[in-house]
Parts: structure tokens; sequence; C-alpha cells
């Protein structure tokens, strides 16, 4: 659910400068008129998502130009170098993981619609886990993006291909949309939480707000600390499905990148397996008029917070509604309880989506039957799950990665060292 087509935001945080930044790289509304969308109803695990696909979802993609703006600003190796292990992994294809596998099978309607079928069934059933997911037409979208750079998507070889397809399938992207399509540098929006100046985003999720309204969790009992989050995490956001990636480096400089395609449309660029995203078809992040060129909203909170010493965490979620409660709930259990980092992040979570209180296994039963008491619906599900968000982070204790979402941890070699 995220890729090349979609849309993003990052948070930068300049070691030797000590100064931080955020950079938009999300869609944006393109200008023409296309196909009437088609209706979905997804189930994630025990909850239905509603969603709207087809080539007329997509809108302008981010990712390429946000890409290539840290680059141009932060980055040191050749950008060929950048693609080279990614283009080593669509040569060689990756075994699926489980959690990959079950987010696979509530999807199979969009994953499998059109191209997606050769990619995803491609013996008329689901990939199982360990089996080996293939899409040779990256290899070629890589070796584009490796030559061409980001403006292969702009005004390059994948957009012609694009636009192509956008005629072909009566989509809304037109040539004049990705020419003028550029990530923008933004100040972040800063709170004080548990000794830290916390950066983050305004963005739809409202981090910032949520943070200063929660009391501190620090000696509060497990019923007592649930329902301070639940209270502070008070308010329903929109949808999405995102992918968060956190990097350091060795100087002490830090980025949070969030990106999504949102479910994404059920159309691939021939030939390239790239997937388009369906940003247009996310009804709750339309929330004004759609007029072309405007950025749409997000709920997407890359964040990073500062004590005395430097950076102390930096954190991003992934989970559209749920994406506020994985990332606030881990980041006070971090920061304010001093829980490590990998604990915190495997914490069962606890949502709430209008009247109904959804829990994953080992949540208190203390706080779950006070809420039941004050006249909500409990929904206790079976298993940890995806639904409950994805969060990764690098905090001073080290890194941490959510098996929800199939997440990992590691060091990256550049140079003689890490």
């Amino acid at each position: 659910m995220t890729g090349l087509l979609g849309g993003g935001h990052a948070i930068y945080f300049d070691g030797p400068s000590g100064a931080v930044r955020n950079l938009d790289c999300f869609c944006t509304v393109p200008s023409g008129t296309g196909a009437p969308l088609v209706e979905l109803d997804v189930p994630f695990g025990e909850e239905l998502v509603h969603y709207a696909v087809g080539a007329a979802s997509c809108a302008v993609p981010g990712v390429p130009a946000g890409l290539d703006t840290l680059w141009q600003e932060y980055g040191r190796l050749p950008w060929p170098e950048l693609c080279a292990p990614a283009l080593r992994l669509a040569e060689e294809g990756v075994p699926m993981p489980p959690a990959h596998v079950a987010c696979l099978k509530m999807l199979e309607p969009v994953m499998t619609m059109r191209e997606g079928a050769r990619i995803y069934s491609p013996e008329g059933r689901l990939l199982r886990p360990g089996e080996r997911l293939e899409q040779p037409g990256l290899v070629r979208a890589l070796e584009l993006v490796a030559t061409e750079g980001a403006e292969s998507v702009y005004r390059g070889s994948i957009a012609e291909s694009l636009l192509a397809l956008v005629s072909e399938r009566d989509g809304a992207i037109t040539r004049a949309d990705l020419g003028s399509y550029a990530a923008v540098w933004t100040e972040p929006v800063e709170v004080g939480y548990a000794g830290t100046r916390f950066f983050t985003r305004g963005g739809l999720a409202e981090v910032a707000p949520a943070l200063g309204r929660l009391p501190a969790l620090r000696g509060l009992d497990e019923p007592e600390r649930t329902l301070a989050l639940l209270g502070a995490l008070s308010g329903d956001g929109p949808d999405g499905d995102t992918t968060n990636l956190v990097t350091v480096d060795r100087e002490g400089s830090v980025c949070v990148l969030t990106t999504s395609l949102g479910l994404g449309s059920g159309d691939w660029l021939p030939g390239l397996d790239v997937h388009l995203n369906s940003m247009l078809g996310e009804a709750d992040l339309i929330v004004g008029p759609l007029e072309p060129g405007v950025r749409m909203q997000s709920m997407m909170a890359p964040s990073i917070a500062l004590d005395d010493d430097g950076p102390a965490l930096a954190i991003g979620a992934a989970g559209g509604t749920r994406l506020r409660t994985a990332l606030v709930g881990v980041a006070s259990a971090v920061l304010d309880e001093g829980i490590p980092p990998q604990e915190a992040v495997d914490r069962p979570r606890v949502h709430r989506a209008g009247g109904t209180v959804n829990a994953e296994p080992g949540a208190d039963e203390g706080a779950l039957s006070e809420l039941e008491r004050r006249g909500l619906s409990v929904r206790r599900w079976p298993a940890r799950h995806h639904y409950f968000g994805g969060v990764s982070l690098v905090a001073v204790a080290g890194p941490a990665a959510d098996l929800r979402r199939s997440g990992s941890t590691g060091t990256v070699p550049v140079g003689d060292s890490p």
C-alpha cells in the first residue's frame, strides 16, 4: 500500500545545524475529469472499510519529488547507487511475510484487479507465506528512475506510461499536472511533551493537540493509563493505508518518511508493475472542494522529539484513523513512561471508532469494563491485527518496528561503517 506513485510527508532533523523541517510530498488534485470510481467495502478484520478505486481515483503523485528533494538537500550517494538495493530486490523477487499475506487476503478485490492478478495470484490463487512475490516490471521502472531520476515520473519515460494508462482508462491526471508538481518544505508544529520539544505536522491526525491533552502517564495503573489515552485521543480522523520509515545516520541527522498509495487504484503501469494511488477515492481525505493543484489532506504525522542532548525519539506510524492512536500511545510510552522501544510498540492497543472501542488481546479488562459501563460497545479482537496500525521508531534506547505490519529494524552500510 505504498509505492513510487503515492504521496507522503517527511520530517528531517539536520544533525550539524540542529534545524527541523517538514517536507510535504503528498498528492495534489489533478485538473482532468475522470470516469466514475469503483466502490468497494474491504473487511479489515472485524470492521468494513469503504474505498473507491479505478484509474480516476489516482491523484498527482508526490513520492518521487519528495525523495529527490531530500536527496538534493541532504543526500551524499549518487542517485543510481541509491536505487541499487531496490533494483536487486526487484530482480530477485522477495518472499511474502505472513503479515503481508494476511493483508493481501483482506485486499484481494483490489490487489488482483487487472494486472494485479498476475502479481499477487500468479497460479490462480493468492500468494502464501514464504512464496516469492515477483514484479519483473519494477526492474525496468527502477532502471528508469536510476537513469532519469525523479523527473522520469513527471517529464520522462514513466510519465509517458502513466499518461497513456490514464488516457486509456479515463483517469484525471494531465501532462500539465505532472509538470507543475513540486515537493514543499514547511515548518513543523511544536509541542512540549515529557521534557522534550516534540515536532510533528499539523495534518488531520492532530498528534500535537492529543499530546497536549495527555496527562502524565508515569505511575498510573493500567486501567488509568488506558482511559487517559482514550480520553486524549477523542475524535475520529480519515482512513488510509500507509508505510513508515525512520533512519538515523552517524552524524545524528534523522529522517522520518511516511508514504502511501491509499489503498491503490487497482491499475498497474504496463511493463513497469507500478501501482497507481487511489487518493481521490479516499473519501475521508476530501475535506474541501477538489481544486486542481491543491494538496490533499493527510493523517500522516512523522515526528521527532528533541531533549537537551538532541534527538530523543524519531517516530512515525501507519494506519489511517488508527495512526494517531498508535503513534501517541507508543510515543507516550517511550518518552513519559520510559518503556523500552520494542515493548512499547508491542503493547496491546485500544482504539475508539465512534461508539465502539476496539481492543487487542491483552488490553486491560478493568478499563474495558469501565468503558462498557459508560455505554460504549467494546469489540475484543481475537489476535493482534494490521487494523491497529504500524509504528516504527528510533529512540535513544534503540530502534523498534511493528510486527503487525512486518516491520523490521537494522543497519545499512555506507562506505566503511553503518
